[in-house]
């Protein structure tokens, strides 16, 4: 995730703000854009409306015109805006809700507001790989639900193109003991909603996009029994057996549906991750008294065609450099992984596939503004 800077006074702001403290513009980012906005009101040209603020000094405006997505006017809850001449009254990203908590809840809408900033998050990560949005092309549906008293658990998933995700996830304590209860390593909204993106994306490319056979020799047979296979992973417990030498987390070992999956989200953590580094232009020297490497974090969408060596190359010293940040401020490492050559051949394999959605879309794919 880049950080951005205010276009109308130049200070940093980030993805998810709403007004520069530096110079009092409303912010909003514009999807269509992938930029971060100063707005300024424009109800000379329709109520609600706002245009593109210029740079200070100058009068200078854009033409274009947008308005807040309908969940930051009602509920503060979106920085998106939406382009004046979409009639929809969502931006991209909530449009893609389809079920919401009660909201009456204070306690749901806060939870509530956490998921859809993190959704938001992996919405932007996915449109800089070209993979969406675009006019008439089909992205998951997210249904964000909370247990009722009596009825049966929420149970985060997948099925047919719809990502369902229980709202308890947003409280911190929850989750911690759920991952505590599962043998976790790590536990996050943005990883849940990673995960199961791939099982959408799976879907879209390995099994409806002709990869089933390459994917079977990499990740194994997805036809076994996966109601059995996750069984067995329960009774045997998350730390038992060999999964390290081939799979990016103990869960991956359970099915090869869910090693793909994990993987993803594995790859998409690694773009993040590399794309803010490189944003702070971020030069790691791993500490070697007899041959210290220097690495420098590129952005891994500044070249068409990123190489897989180079994002690892670059990678495994960043992870050294934040796991050893978090423990200096005595918090667990931010990414507890040891990735092994088994697993590196899964997330090169994932890569590739990606790479070549890439280029298949690239005429459709939105730039950075």
């Amino acid at each position: 995730m880049r950080v951005f800077n205010c276009d109308h006074c130049g200070h940093l702001v980030f993805f998810d703000s709403v007004r520069c403290l530096h110079c009092g513009s409303e912010l909003a980012f514009l999807p269509d854009q992938m930029a971060m906005a100063a707005l300024t009101p424009a109800p000379q040209d329709g109520a609600g409306l706002w245009r593109r603020r210029g740079r200070r000094g100058s009068s200078d405006y854009s033409g274009r015109l947008y308005r807040m997505c309908q969940h930051h006017t009602h509920w503060q809850a979106c920085n998106f805006a939406v382009p004046a001449n979409d009639f929809a009254d969502l931006c991209v990203s909530c449009r893609q809700t389809r079920v919401l908590p009660d909201l009456s809840d204070p306690g749901n809408l806060r939870r509530w507001k956490q998921v859809e900033a993190a959704k938001r998050q992996l919405f932007y990560t996915l449109a800089r790989l070209g993979l969406e949005p675009a006019p008439g092309r089909a992205g998951p549906v997210f249904e964000f639900l909370a247990d009722l008293p009596g009825g049966p658990p929420v149970i985060t998933g997948h099925l047919g193109g719809t990502i369902t995700l229980n709202v308890a996830e947003a409280d911190d304590d929850e989750r911690a003991r759920r991952r505590v209860a599962l043998g976790e390593p790590y536990r996050t909204l943005i990883g849940h909603l990673r995960h199961e993106s791939g099982h959408f994306y799976w879907d879209q490319f390995v099994r409806d996009g002709g990869q089933l056979e390459s994917f079977r020799a990499v990740f194994g047979d997805e036809r076994a029994d996966y109601a059995a296979a996750l069984g067995a992973h329960y009774a045997r417990g998350a730390g038992a057996g060999d999964w390290a030498e081939r799979h990016v987390s103990a869960y991956a070992a359970s099915h090869p549906w869910e090693d793909w999956a994990e993987t993803w989200a594995h790859y998409l953590h690694m773009i993040d991750l590399l794309e803010t580094a490189a944003c702070y232009q971020i030069g790691v020297t791993v500490p070697d008294p007899s041959s210290p490497e220097r690495h420098h974090v590129t952005d891994p969408f500044a070249l068409p065609h990123p190489r897989f060596h180079d994002m690892v190359r670059q990678w495994v010293p960043l992870t050294l450099l934040l796991n050893s940040l978090n423990r200096s401020l005595g918090q667990d490492d931010a990414y507890p992984f040891a990735l092994s050559s088994g697993a590196m051949v899964k997330l090169r394999f994932v890569h590739e596939l990606v790479q070549a959605q890439v280029q298949q879309r690239a005429p459709q794919a939105v730039a950075p503004g």
